[in-house]
């Protein structure tokens, strides 16, 4: 493969988070990156709904259930950020003999009633493979602990990140073919650069749904995916991203592209994500979804569609003071209603957020974001549209 200049991949485009929210934060560890040690213990594929793990909603209103989600008859997507099946995770799974020991019973209620649930990704399921050489964190999970991730319930996974080849090619091969074997779909990454930048397309209540997802943080550029070099597929220069949100068109109802960009723990978006999320819907593209800080960012909406800058982590193994997943609802005409579910986490077990908090949540929320109202709900309302 033609590499692109290393000088383009500084590491992990981190910078300090001095100004950030304290209430937005992640709590540092001793070099200022992830704190994931010493934590208290505390083809088209149709999707037939209402068949995944966990409880089927009802009378869950007391977990801050939204009113109506996922039982409306429109076609309900939910998005969350980062999944990494830490010590933390596997340990509270273990304690509890299954998933309630690290997702509470409303968040398994929101994932169980939406139509198709994407996530990243943020480790390979390998026993092959190296570690990656000056990473302080290389994750990965034996493929025993795929049962875990089913049991979490993505449809759909984002692969394209900075940790997918912590373990080299062999892994990345080896977590394509369980995520495969699992029957959870998979974009950003594979065996070569055809795969990595293949559209993936779900098809549920009549309409098709396409996803893309790609990466502006890689540590290395030989983790690009080549002709015939597995990796993923970078947006560092947007333009092949941009030829497949173009070639989309017409292939599906609404289009997801979902990013893994930004700076760790910072709060507020860097220009460029501005800039690449604009080109994205210019190309083509419903809805761009942000991953990789480890917190929230804000959301914008841009000709009328939504950008989610970060949906910070969700299942991870630190301390989640506040994370979200969100909620997208599609009308007869693709038009698109978003409602956020706070959450929070601590020792590997995310649940939703106490409603008594959900006020001041969603009021920096709205301080995070450029001009949306957010009802008491949870729904995200734009403000005046943003102008090209």
């Amino acid at each position: 493969m033609d590499d692109v200049p290393v000088e383009h991949f500084l590491a992990s485009d981190r910078e300090p988070d001095s100004g950030l929210q304290d209430s937005f934060r992640l709590p540092a560890g001793k070099d200022g990156g992830e704190n994931l040690e010493g934590l208290p213990e505390e083809p088209v594929l149709k999707i037939e709904t209402g068949k995944k793990g966990g409880n089927l909603p009802g009378s869950d209103n007391e977990f801050g259930h939204l009113p109506g989600a996922g039982d409306s008859g429109k076609l309900s997507l939910l998005f969350c950020g980062d999944i990494y099946l830490s010590d933390h995770v596997l340990n509270a799974y273990d304690r509890a003999g299954g998933i309630s020991g690290v997702l509470d019973e409303g968040l398994r209620n929101e994932i169980a009633s939406a139509d198709i649930f994407m996530a990243n990704e943020e480790f390979p399921f390998s026993e092959r493979g190296i570690a990656a050489e000056d990473k302080q964190y290389t994750f990965r999970l034996p493929p025993s602990r795929m049962n875990v991730m089913q049991e979490i319930g993505p449809d759909i996974v984002a692969l394209a990140n900075n940790h997918i080849l912590d373990y080299g090619t062999d892994a990345l091969l080896d977590t394509c073919a369980l995520l495969d074997g699992a029957g959870i779909r998979r974009v950003g990454a594979g065996a070569g650069l055809d795969e990595a930048k293949k559209l993936e397309v779900m098809e549920a209540k009549g309409k098709k749904i396409g996803f893309l997802a790609a990466s502006r943080v890689i540590p290395v550029s030989s983790w690009a995916a080549g002709k015939s070099h597995p990796g993923v597929l970078t947006t560092y220069d947007p333009s092949i991203l941009l030829n497949e949100i173009k070639a989309a068109q017409g292939q599906c109802d609404y289009l997801v592209v979902y990013v893994h960009w930004g700076i760790e723990r910072n709060t507020q978006p860097e220009e460029y994500q501005r800039t690449l999320a604009r080109q994205y819907i210019d190309a083509g593209a419903d809805l761009v979804v942000g991953s990789h800080p480890h917190v929230l960012q804000g959301i914008e909406y841009y000709k009328g569609k939504p950008i989610l800058y970060s949906l910070g982590n969700f299942v991870f193994g630190s301390v989640i003071p506040q994370t979200m997943m969100v909620r997208v609802e599609l009308d007869e005409a693709n038009q698109a209603v978003l409602s956020v579910v706070p959450a929070t986490s601590s020792a590997g077990y995310t649940r939703q957020m106490d409603v008594s908090k959900w006020p001041e949540f969603f009021e920096e929320l709205k301080a995070l974001s450029f001009d949306i109202t957010v009802d008491g709900d949870g729904a995200i309302h734009p403000g005046t549209p943003q102008s090209p």
